[in-house]
């Protein structure tokens, strides 16, 4: 199993990961430092545990905001798909009653009820 060697507050960890991964963890490890350091600005020294839970926290927040964002979108595609086959039904009913408005103008057979005999005795 491949290890990656990171950097996170100043601290360096060695992490096992999955066969090429390693540059994937890495940017993960690299994310959660900037977000570390970036806390640590703006917090000043608090301690290095409260910084690594509030960026995870943020984190977190930030992941479960983006995976209401994907639900909101997938029902959102999901309704647009539904009314594109309510939509698709009824233009295909409109063709089918065309088709047989045209036949029956033309006098051509299944053109309706009357068919050719109702068009040849004038209506």
């Amino acid at each position: 199993m491949p290890h990656v060697n990171v950097t996170i507050a100043g601290k360096s960890y060695r992490m096992a990961c999955g066969p090429g991964e390693e540059d994937h963890l890495a940017a993960l490890a690299k994310s959660f430092d900037d977000r570390v350091t970036e806390m640590r600005g703006t917090f000043g020294e608090i301690g290095d545990m409260r910084l690594h839970v509030m960026a995870s926290l943020t984190l977190a927040d930030e992941l479960l905001e983006a995976r209401r964002r994907i639900a909101d979108l997938e029902q959102h595609a999901a309704q647009g798909a539904a009314d594109q086959a309510r939509l698709a039904s009824g233009v295909g009913i409109a063709a089918e009653r065309i088709d047989r408005l045209a036949r029956a103008l033309s006098g051509q057979p299944g053109g309706g009820a009357g068919g050719k005999g109702e068009a040849e005795r004038g209506g």
